[in-house]
């Protein structure tokens, strides 16, 4: 197998300098070659790969914590925000998680070869699926150096070649994350184009990638919602995508009043800046009454501005009065919108026309009503007397995630290894023949 040479790494960043068509073309070429040698390698050797990964990463301690430094002075004099350059920054214990990243990853189950669904027709043949790999992944991603090394060990694991594009913010770290990564897969005895971190920071690049279907199969972006929107418009790839994170906690009149302000403050206050915070409140009209005050007095707490309808203000007259735009907004921020509704009927018909079909989630103790909910919210997650923040890869037991899809196709939810598949026919015969 093929691994990176110095001259083939010099040789590709003069020409990512002078001709990006070019460039991003020799990237889908690679990528391409590599991803036939990964459909073959088998588990062991995808894991010797990660863990000398890192290895290297552990040895280049420093030399990363310099470029992410040196990043981070960058960002500061351009003026980048304070949320940006906190998603920028690394340290040791990044790095640590990051290495364990790495392990977690590789003592994951290989979905690669599975086969199921085997059954025998009249004809005496045996049909099933086996699970193979995407092909080539294209991930177009901001700020988070530490994606460069999850996106390349889960798509390493699910047999994939992959062409990452980071941030020009964390230009820096990321080459540096990319040396390592490179080392590791020739300690392995991988090709080179197995994973490929483009080396620009010109945009035509992303435009270069999002064009090439004879090279890559999918592209799953991260980031803000102007990226992937115009990774969605612009792609002539399959995408993998969520553009908004509009999630809705519903609490019926008959759930436990404990349970419910435990789930209504956590899935708000756990963190702010995630795609599963809860936005929007809704609470059934009876009991309103007795949970709204609680629920206000723990949100000051918090410092959590409330928005609400005005039966909300009737009995909090301290909160701010909603605005239309307010039911359709990803605040992202220590604010909540709030409406108090007649039944589980009105608050379906609200997440189905605000919603951004990303997770929702019912707080009752009507096990009728969570099953219409479940069966009724149109949700990539619906969640019954839990926080929405559960909506996650590690929560839900897949080891890690590449993102979160609200599109129906392929993959839908948390995208861990068994998203990074897909499945073909297999049939088993002894001679037969259709008549």
């Amino acid at each position: 197998m093929s691994v990176s040479t110095p001259f083939h790494d010099q040789a590709q960043q003069h020409l990512a300098a002078d001709n990006v068509p070019a460039y991003m073309q020799a990237l889908g070429q690679a990528a391409r070659s590599a991803a036939s040698e990964l459909r073959r390698a088998d588990t062991g050797l995808k894991n010797r790969a990660l863990f000398a990964m890192a290895e290297r990463l552990e040895a280049a301690r420093e030399g990363i914590l310099k470029a992410n430094e040196e990043d981070l002075q960058r960002g500061r004099q351009g003026g980048l925000e304070s949320a940006l350059l906190d998603r920028l920054a690394l340290n040791d214990a990044r790095i640590d998680a990051m290495i364990e990243g790495l392990q977690q990853v590789a003592a994951l189950p290989d979905p690669v070869g599975e086969i199921d669904d085997m059954r025998y027709r009249p004809s005496g043949i045996q049909v099933g699926k086996m699970r193979v790999p995407l092909g080539v992944i294209g991930i177009i991603y901001e700020s988070r150096p530490n994606v460069t090394l999850e996106a390349a060990s889960l798509c390493l694991k699910s047999g994939n070649a992959c062409i990452l594009r980071g941030g020009s913010e964390a230009t820096g770290s990321n080459a540096a994350i990319s040396a390592c990564i490179q080392a590791g897969l020739a300690d392995a005895g991988l090709p080179a184009g197995s994973v490929q971190v483009v080396a620009t920071t010109d945009r035509a690049a992303v435009g270069e990638m999002i064009s090439m279907p004879e090279y890559v199969d999918v592209i799953i972006p991260r980031g803000g919602k102007s990226l992937i929107e115009r990774i969605s418009r612009d792609a002539r790839v399959p995408v993998i995508k969520h553009l908004d994170g509009v999630c809705h906690v519903y609490i019926d009149t008959t759930a436990d009043p404990a349970k419910a302000l435990a789930i209504a403050i956590n899935a708000k206050t756990h963190r702010y800046g995630t795609c599963n915070t809860m936005e929007t409140l809704l609470l059934d009209a009876p009991i309103a009454d007795l949970l709204l005050p609680q629920l206000a007095r723990a949100y000051a707490e918090h410092d959590v501005e409330l928005r609400g309808c005005q039966r909300t203000l009737a009995l909090l007259p301290q909160a701010s009065a909603a605005t239309e735009a307010d039911w359709a907004a990803e605040y992202l921020a220590p604010i909540l919108a709030i409406k108090v509704v007649d039944g589980i009927e009105e608050a379906i018909v609200h997440i189905e026309r605000y919603g951004s079909h990303h997770t929702d989630a019912i707080v009752t103790q009507d096990y009728s009503l969570a099953r219409r909910f479940m069966a009724e919210v149109d949700s990539s997650s619906v969640i019954v007397n839990a926080s929405t923040r559960f909506a996650d890869g590690f929560e839900y037991g897949l080891g890690a995630e590449i993102g979160i899809s609200t599109d129906k196709l392929h993959a839908r939810g948390p995208v861990g290894l068994e998203g990074l598949t897909t499945q073909k026919y297999v049939v088993f015969g002894d001679g037969q023949v259709r008549e």
